[in-house]
């Protein structure tokens, strides 16, 4: 009978953690993808990957982007909204907020 037990020992280094990602930097992979050249705060709260999708963040991302160059803030038809174009640079395949 097959088992698929893994052991460790106490002169083992431990398995590295995968290290979180910047989410202004997640914000931009996923923004690659979106279809339109518009975003809205509502859309990011909605459809953003699930690390980004609390308000605090979300506006913090979209403001690093912003200082970066991938988007531009639009002006809104309600005071209370949030709304931006999406820059993209050419055919980037692994774009990075930096870049």
């Amino acid at each position: 009978m097959p088992t698929d037990e893994t052991f460790t020992f106490a002169d083992e280094p431990l398995p590295a953690k995968p290290t979180p990602q910047d989410p202004a930097q997640v914000l931009l992979t996923w923004l690659q993808r979106w279809p339109s050249n518009l975003i809205t705060s509502k859309q990011i709260y909605q459809f953003a990957p699930r690390s980004i999708r609390n308000r605090e963040t979300a506006i913090r991302s979209a403001q690093t982007l912003v200082d970066c160059g991938w988007l531009t803030i639009q002006k809104p038809r309600q005071r209370n909204y949030r709304i931006w174009q999406i820059h993209r640079k050419g055919p980037v395949v692994h774009p990075t907020v930096a870049g």
